[in-house]
């Protein structure tokens, strides 16, 4: 059976996850598949990409995957709307660009039992909160992206590309003190909580206590204080590291077509966090 190759590429990537995520991904489904990390400086970037026709696919992340973009020859509908790609599929000399950190939020939450609908409200407006604002205007959920005043203006321009590319589109920019009433999600998209800086929190348990459910894309530690918080109130709750499996399957299933099972996700969720800890090191709460 031939091997397919594949890897992430970033700069730097010695704290990835992607090779041990893949690579359990391929026993999973079957495909014979070999994934590796590669580090490319920014201005190797493009020398590297036009000459890697030997390769069936990429992942890429940080700093690349808005770079990336005018060196492929495609892009899919969400990867051209969002402006990211974090996942490169090449077939038969052709390059095409996709994103699915949307779809690791969106399948993430479907895993869990929890629907995407209703108000959504989104704390941060970077990079994660792009994919994931995107992910829900796409679902059809009323968007409230909440940020810090030096982050102000940058969430204001997401509501701006939200209403204006999705039809129907309903979202709308405030300060994180500003937030009111009820919400079905609380998402964090900021950086808050994440090891070592394991003690901070995105949101207060007063507004924890106004959302049906809460996501938290940090993925180390594995229980953040945010995600928590949920817990003592008996409120649902999804970490980072389901939507970072789930991004990867996407990305398989982009390259070969595989599906996955949510009862099958679910257990290498589980070892994920167990290799990040031994790999990284994190301190629980």
């Amino acid at each position: 059976m031939k091997i397919l190759n594949f890897a992430v590429v970033g700069h730097p990537i010695g704290h990835t996850m992607s090779p041990f995520i893949q690579s359990r991904l391929f026993s999973l489904s079957g495909i014979n598949g070999h994934y590796s990390s590669l580090d490319i400086a920014p201005e190797s970037l493009g020398k590297f990409i036009l000459e890697q026709n030997d390769w069936n696919g990429f992942n890429f992340t940080i700093p690349h995957k808005r770079a990336v973009i005018p060196y492929l020859d495609a892009l899919d509908q969400k990867a051209q709307m969002i402006g990211s790609v974090n996942t490169v599929k090449i077939e038969n000399g052709k390059r095409t660009g996709f994103t699915t950190d949307g779809d690791g939020f969106r399948l993430s939450l479907q895993a869990a039992g929890i629907p995407l609908k209703g108000r959504a409200v989104i704390l941060g407006a970077g990079g994660a909160a792009r994919a994931i604002a995107f992910e829900a205007a796409l679902a059809g959920c009323t968007i409230t992206v909440a940020a810090r005043e030096h982050s102000f203006p940058s969430a204001v321009a997401l509501c701006a590309d939200l209403n204006q590319n999705i039809p129907g589109a309903q979202a709308e920019a405030c300060r994180i003190s500003e937030i009111t009433g009820t919400m079905e999600l609380l998402i964090n998209a900021t950086p808050a909580g994440m090891y070592p800086d394991i003690q901070s929190c995105a949101a207060d348990e007063k507004l924890v206590r106004r959302s049906g459910c809460v996501f938290d894309a940090v993925y180390n530690p594995q229980e953040t204080r945010l995600i928590r918080l949920a817990k003592q109130n008996g409120i649902p709750a999804v970490g980072g590291m389901a939507m970072l499996v789930w991004q990867a399957a996407a990305a398989q299933t982009i390259w070969t077509g595989a599906e996955f099972r949510a009862e099958d996700v679910a257990p290498l969720c589980d070892d994920a966090n167990l290799e990040m800890k031994k790999k990284f090191g994190n301190c629980e709460i």
